[in-house]
């Protein structure tokens, strides 16, 4: 496939973002009730999301002139509407998380120099790629980590422990709009990348790649995440750390999705026959997206100024 052939996969639900408003000021530190462990593994999300998807979209712009299949640009625009709304929620979180003392700066600085150094326009190191490489690459690695994105939303709408659990509801509507936008444009980067990414073997050798790099380093970035949250967790001063023990608790209520979820992710990317529209429901999602309070909320605003 070259880079201006159709990916062959088009799709006939239309992307594109949605106005949504979450209000903060009744949400707990502690989101997940008596459960400091889930709260900070889950609010990693918060602290790697703003840069990272202000990078997907940055990527993705770059690649445009590449596109020549009229319906995948339209996705692909819808997309990058969906991640820059995103990236500006969880931004939003971050400065919640800091007025209820919980700097989150010292990480996400390295958060930022990853995304806009070590990923930036240009290959880091000196190392001798073309442009035009270096932009597949990075279109790989997009393309691996939105396979994660898409088990995590499918995992939260239908995470029955955390309604038991009686978590925050805006926390909780924020997460599943997030996470049921992730699974209505789950295609879209592996199309993207597909569309853009060259002549097989060579194309197939790069997404085993992008996944092989882009696995480890977003495993190793959410543990290191949560141990930071939870070290400076000014409700906690330092009596509770980052385990596996506490961890794996909170798997087995059903507060966070389980390591055989989250790892069978990977073999199944890795199947030359692969395409994401086999994870999770597009109804279930799109059903969700209907009666968001958040994105209710926004709509009720918009009318409401529209008539007065």
């Amino acid at each position: 496939m070259t880079d201006s052939q159709p990916t062959g996969h088009a799709v006939a639900h239309s992307i594109a973002p949605r106005r949504v408003s979450f209000e903060w000021d009744g949400t707990p530190l502690h989101w997940v009730p008596d459960e400091p462990t889930a709260t900070h593994v889950m609010n990693v999300l918060h602290l790697l999301l703003p840069a990272g998807e202000r990078w997907f979209v940055k990527v993705f712009k770059e690649a445009l002139p590449l596109v020549r299949d009229a319906a995948l640009l339209k996705d692909v625009k819808g997309f990058m509407g969906q991640e820059a709304t995103h990236s500006v929620q969880h931004a939003y979180v971050l400065d919640h998380l800091a007025r209820q003392g919980l700097d989150t700066g010292p990480y996400t600085r390295h958060v930022d120099f990853l995304f806009d150094v070590l990923l930036g326009e240009r290959p880091p190191f000196g190392m001798p790629l073309t442009d035009r490489e270096w932009l597949r690459f990075r279109l790989s690695v997009i393309a691996a980590t939105e396979q994660f994105t898409a088990v995590l939303g499918n995992w939260v709408l239908d995470a029955d422990g955390l309604d038991r659990a009686g978590p925050d509801p805006v926390m909780l509507d924020l997460l599943r709009w997030h996470g049921a936008e992730e699974v209505e444009h789950r295609s879209v980067a592996f199309d993207m990348y597909e569309h853009c990414g060259g002549e097989d073997p060579g194309r197939y050798a790069r997404r085993v790649l992008g996944m092989a790099i882009t696995a480890p380093i977003l495993f190793y970035l959410w543990g290191w995440g949560a141990a930071y949250l939870l070290r400076n967790d000014p409700r906690l001063v330092g009596r509770l750390r980052y385990t596996m023990r506490n961890h794996n608790r909170a798997v087995a209520k059903g507060l966070l999705p389980s390591w055989r979820e989250l790892g069978a992710a990977v073999p199944r990317y890795l199947r030359r026959s692969y395409h994401p529209s086999r994870e999770g429901s597009l109804r279930k999602a799109v059903a969700y997206l209907a009666t968001s309070p958040g994105a209710r909320s926004a709509a009720g605003a918009i009318g409401r100024a529209a008539a007065s």
